[in-house]
């Protein structure tokens, strides 16, 4: 049997166009291009309030904007994905990306650039969501998401250590930059896909389909937290009077934690079974929130700021490499980007309307702990209804 299914997944790996090479290494640069704005977020907020004179409340509504386009183009591309070419939906992305992100740079008012940063997010939406589609189309779609994830951690501290030196019109072409450097290689895109019965299922995927929805849906509330306590953490900081250069620099350095995280993730999931392992590492991520609403000094903001970075690619992984699993056909791998966009839309838009409110940054980091609750709740219920007895 083992000979057979051996035999299988060789010949589906000889047959599958995603494993190739060029594809595979083009599908891991657009996933940290087209994630490029939600890494350098904290940066961003800070370059809109030094230098554009936004308000904290529009500098959300901005990010949210931005955001609020990344799930529309998602999920249009979700839609498309089967009639269209890859190809155009790449091209269409990074037109739009091209173009929203050259005009941000000659209008700076809040109303224009509320605007543009949404069509600058819709072109990113169609970019990463092909390219989250072509590693969800992996024959080993776990292992392509882990390596993902490993090159995110590398590029969100490298850009974590660029950005804050740029200007706020240098970051929109850093952005342009990265977009135009992919047109070369678009031709390397699969115009085909893989079809479910094509593709090798791991002998895990013992759970029904619908597993891996419920599963994006997840992943949506997770990103409330996300999008709520990474657009914030270094305004926050600032106001509970920590040098804001120096938060900034906690906050880069202990993106190298991400890597920790992602090293965890592999190696434990070798060890032991999909659900507990989670279920710890979100109980962890409600503490590593939810302390700030208790007290904000600079120990509990390097506490809080390293489980952050450890422990959310660390439920990526686990995520992530669950709906790929549970769903062989890939639709539900392209609706990741979008279930990521909009968590991180109602995140930053949530956090909003609780400063407007007077509720402060406590109120903030309530909320991302209730998110991550909720995300732990849902898994919860999973391994309880689907838990088979542990042997050793």
């Amino acid at each position: 049997m083992h000979i057979v299914d051996n035999a299988r997944t060789d010949h589906v790996a000889a047959t599958n166009p995603f494993d190739d090479r060029g594809p595979f290494l083009l599908s891991l640069f657009m996933t940290l291009v087209g994630y490029s704005v939600l890494v350098a977020l904290p940066a961003i907020n800070g370059a809109w309030v030094d230098q554009l004179g936004f308000t904290e409340v529009e500098v959300n509504r901005v990010a949210s904007s931005d955001l609020l386009g990344f799930f529309i183009g998602a999920v249009m591309t979700s839609a498309l994905i089967r009639s269209w070419s890859r190809q155009a939906l790449t091209l269409l992305g990074i037109t739009l990306a091209v173009i929203a992100n050259g005009l941000c740079t000659q209008y700076i008012d809040y109303e224009t650039t509320l605007i543009l940063r949404f069509v600058a997010g819709l072109g990113a939406g169609f970019y990463t969501a092909v390219a989250v589609a072509g590693l969800g189309a992996h024959s080993r779609p776990r292992e392509a998401f882990n390596w993902m994830l490993l090159a995110f951690a590398i590029s969100q501290f490298l850009e974590l250590q660029l950005i804050p030196h740029l200007s706020v019109n240098g970051i929109y072409i850093f952005f342009i930059a990265t977009y135009v450097l992919t047109l070369p290689f678009v031709r390397l895109i699969p115009s085909r896909s893989q079809t479910a019965a094509n593709q090798s299922s791991p002998p895990e995927a013992l759970r029904p389909t619908r597993l891996a929805w419920i599963g994006i849906a997840a992943i949506l509330i997770a990103y409330i937290n996300i999008g709520a306590y990474w657009s914030n953490i270094e305004l926050a900081a600032e106001e509970a009077g920590l040098n804001g250069d120096w938060a900034a620099q906690v906050i880069a350095w202990c993106v190298l934690l991400s890597f920790g995280g992602c090293f965890t993730a592999t190696w434990v999931l070798k060890k032991f079974d999909y659900d507990r392992p989670l279920l710890f590492t979100l109980v962890l991520m409600v503490i590593a929130v939810g302390l700030l609403a208790v007290n904000f000094n600079a120990a509990l903001f390097i506490l809080s700021v390293a489980m952050f970075n450890f422990l959310w690619i660390f439920i990526d992984v686990y995520q992530m490499g669950g709906v790929s699993v549970a769903d062989r056909s890939g639709s539900a791998a392209a609706f990741i980007p979008g279930a990521q966009g909009l968590g991180q839309t109602v995140g930053p838009f949530a956090a909003s309307i609780m400063l407007e409110l007077g509720w402060g940054f406590d109120g903030v980091f309530v909320l991302c702990a209730m998110a991550s609750a909720g995300a732990l709740l849902i898994y919860t219920l999973i391994y309880l209804k689907y838990r088979r007895p542990y042997t050793a």
